[in-house]
């Protein structure tokens, strides 16, 4: 599995933990499942806000509501990125060897006239 970061944004609200204004970092990332036949994304998209000052994670029950409201903002932006199937070149020649098997029976099995 392969994450891809969504959104990542450096807030001026105060931290919980130390009081810093200007350490606070929240990063919105995506897990993508891979197999030779497709890429997929998957629908939950994790959070994290960090303190770069006092090196610390910060959960959710320590939020204010300024980073809530801020945590809100930041998550819209980061949903825009729509769910996506990307189908690999395999996958279509598999669909291609399929219909080609398919007609190949359906010419031998049909009696000729």
């Amino acid at each position: 599995m392969k994450t891809n970061t969504l959104h990542t944004a450096r807030l001026k609200n105060n931290c919980p933990t130390c009081f810093g204004t200007d350490g606070l970092e929240i990063t919105f990332t995506q897990e993508e499942k891979e197999n030779p036949f497709f890429k997929k994304p998957a629908q939950q998209i994790d959070e994290k806000l960090y303190c770069h000052t006092c090196k610390n994670t910060i959960y959710p029950v320590n939020w204010t509501e300024d980073i809530e409201r801020v945590f809100d903002y930041n998550k819209k932006i980061a949903e825009t990125n729509k769910q996506y199937l990307k189908v690999k070149p395999l996958f279509y020649i598999l669909i291609v060897v399929a219909i080609v098997l398919v007609a190949a029976v359906i010419y031998v099995l049909i009696p000729k006239v």
